[in-house]
């Protein structure tokens, strides 16, 4: 992810580090979205891999590990990896600084749960297809993709950042083999969740 808004996610985070604001999209909690998803399917680990996307301080990562995945979670932002390490100090999660445009080929087809929230939507719209296919492609057989994402109609504009999905990117996700298994438009029609999934 080259560029800005890049360098202003990391900016954001290591003013945060500097005492300014605290980014606006951390809540210091899991995502209530997917708690939701996770408690309304009795969900639990057993020991499968589990990757956040954009994981930022690590609440969601936190979470999955205590549902029992074994969780790796990743951002862009180098401040929010080292301040991830910081704040959980006795984690089971790996926290890694990677791009989601240029992951690594080890990750291809490796995880049995993935979760992308607002990620997509911080990057330029001429990036939301690639990231979305890269996102994918990482889901294991039998595996499936969370999407949680702020919601736009088609054909509105918006300056960003964040960019909010449409209908159809959100169905961007639906590559090689990946199939949309439910969407659903939540919290009064402001966000997207959706499931993909992936056969044998």
């Amino acid at each position: 992810m080259t560029g800005e808004p890049s360098g202003m996610f990391e900016a954001i985070y290591a003013g945060a580090e500097a005492g300014l604001a605290q980014p606006p999209w951390d809540h210091g909690a899991p995502r209530p979205q997917l708690v939701e998803w996770a408690e309304g399917r009795a969900l639990t680990g057993g020991g499968r891999e589990a990757l956040v996307v954009g994981c930022g301080y690590g609440s969601d990562a936190e979470y999955l590990a205590q549902l029992g995945y074994r969780t790796t979670g990743f951002d862009f932002a180098p401040t929010a990896i080292a301040a991830a390490r910081r704040k959980h100090p006795a984690s089971t999660v790996d926290y890694l600084v990677a791009d989601v445009l240029d992951l690594p080929p080890e990750w291809q087809g490796r995880f049995d749960l993935v979760v992308e929230s607002l990620t997509v939507q911080s990057m330029p719209p001429q990036q939301h297809q690639a990231a979305a296919r890269r996102i994918s492609a990482l889901v294991a057989p039998q595996g499936t993709l969370l999407v949680l994402a702020t919601t736009r109609d088609e054909g509105t504009e918006v300056t960003g950042p964040p960019w909010p999905l449409t209908r159809s990117e959100v169905e961007e996700f639906a590559r090689d083999g990946l199939d949309l298994r439910r969407v659903e438009r939540i919290e009064n029609g402001t966000w997207w969740r959706a499931e993909l999934s992936r056969g044998d």
